[in-house]
């Protein structure tokens, strides 16, 4: 065990010889989506499975969920992002847009008929709105809590 992991979770690694060469796979336990935190529910289940069997992908022979942990390869090239890594000419709403498609895709297996009529009835530019507003929140929090803790 390697101890916690994103957002404190449990995590453990396994590092092995395969074929002449050295693998590493993680373990990190599932938790349920944030959905469910937001809607109030006292659902301790993750749907995530059923997602990735529903995603409209070429699925990752790599990646799994195994009872209630989540099964994934590690790598030098199976990271995280850090925008800081990037070149200073670039387009960050670019990556943002690549990140929000593979999330939608995530979905489009759902066939989710109130997601399509809720997002039918929205305003048009909706989600750009709402995300510069929770920024303006923030930045007020961020500043509040620099004044009281600086």
């Amino acid at each position: 065990m390697v101890g916690v992991g994103s957002l404190g979770r449990r995590r453990f690694v396994a590092v092995a010889e395969w074929r002449g060469g050295l693998v590493a796979r993680e373990a990190k336990a599932l938790v349920p989506s944030a959905a469910v935190w937001v809607s109030s529910q006292s659902s301790k289940i993750s749907h995530d499975a059923a997602l990735l069997d529903l995603a409209v992908r070429a699925p990752d022979p790599y990646f799994g969920i195994r009872g209630s942990w989540i099964v994934r390869r590690l790598a030098p090239d199976c990271t995280r992002i850090e925008l800081v890594t990037l070149a200073t000419e670039r387009d960050e709403l670019k990556l943002l847009r690549a990140m929000g498609w593979e999330t939608a895709n995530m979905h489009l297996g759902t066939a989710c008929e109130t997601i399509t009529r809720d997002l039918k009835r929205r305003p048009a530019r909706w989600l750009a709105r709402g995300a510069t507003d929770m920024i303006t929140v923030l930045a007020r929090d961020w500043r509040d809590w620099r004044r009281k803790y600086s």
